[in-house]
């Protein structure tokens, strides 16, 4: 797969996750966060479990002839974890959603993508470029304007779940990078962690939620839309096209969901953002594309001066 083949496919995940912040919104109404939480990542599981089992029997051939290509314990653990992480990631937005609206959230959740840098320092001492801690001072700057905080400048309930998932998706997003490229196993990744998810989401929604059938057919369509394109689908796309583009690449196309987002709940609930909103998301926009582009621009300028 080409680069741009990978980038485009991050670009169709992005809009599949923008639009199911709608879904994510919506359904509140019929079923509980951690039950909602339970079904979709099972039924993502379903979905991606036959290519994955596809995958790792060819993968089991090629290991015979090259045994360093083998999945190690290690891998498995790790893709473990990515699944722990997803899970946490998606019931602090799940929650933050239930306060906040569709537009909030997915401006916000773009957070993850300043973020990401700040991850690596702490977890791989890797320093990030200077223009980093301006994008960072920018985008929290946008985040006081949109979520419309007061003079002693709290932001909402809702919205600072929100702001505490990007901490996760940040993670996530480091950990799915690295255990695609070096594992070459995309669908073993996304079906492991789909599972992991599902089981934690379903023993806390057996604890605190109650789960009918009629419950459960009332959210079906919400259920189906999640669990099958944004889970299903959406994820797997993510993984597999970090397995094939830069980290930069990846977090800035899939930053776009915050832009399908604000569309799709303008489109389908009617939100709109005041001035200050929007002037909010630019700042957001403009972190993102800073933190991402400028170091790029910085470097080639004094490659060719």
């Amino acid at each position: 797969m080409s680069r741009i083949q990978a980038n485009l496919i991050l670009l169709v995940a992005a809009a599949i996750w923008g639009s199911t912040f709608v879904v994510q919104h919506v359904s509140m109404d019929v079923i509980g966060p951690m039950s909602f939480t339970s079904a979709r990542f099972f039924l993502g599981f379903l979905v991606v479990l036959p290519l994955a089992l596809r995958e790792w029997k060819k993968k089991k051939a090629l290991t015979k002839e090259k045994p360093f290509l083998a999945i190690t314990t290690k891998d498995l653990v790790l893709m473990g974890i990515i699944g722990v992480i997803l899970f946490t990631a998606t019931i602090i937005q799940q929650y933050g959603i239930i306060h906040t609206t569709v537009t909030n959230a997915g401006f916000l959740t773009a957070l993850y993508v300043p973020m990401v840098p700040l991850l690596g320092l702490i977890i791989f001492r890797k320093k990030p470029h200077w223009i980093t801690w301006v994008a960072i001072a920018c985008s929290f700057s946008g985040t006081t304007l949109i979520s419309g905080v007061d003079s002693s400048l709290q932001l909402g309930y809702g919205d600072a779940l929100i702001l505490t998932s990007t901490i996760f998706w940040g993670l996530h997003v480091l950990l799915v990078g690295l255990v695609a490229s070096r594992t070459s196993m995309p669908l073993t990744l996304a079906a492991v962690q789909f599972a992991v998810s599902a089981i934690i989401a379903t023993f806390f929604a057996l604890a605190m939620e109650t789960i009918t059938l009629e419950i459960l057919k009332s959210a079906f369509w919400f259920i189906a839309y999640a669990g099958i394109l944004s889970v299903g689908i959406a994820f797997t796309l993510q993984v597999v096209g970090q397995a094939h583009t830069q980290p930069a690449d990846a977090a800035l196309i899939l930053s776009m969901e915050t832009v399908f987002a604000a569309i799709a709940g303008a489109l389908i609930l009617g939100e709109r953002l005041e001035t200050n909103g929007i002037i909010g998301c630019a700042l957001i926009l403009s972190a993102i594309l800073m933190v991402e582009l400028l170091p790029k621009l910085i470097r080639k300028r004094r490659r060719f001066s």
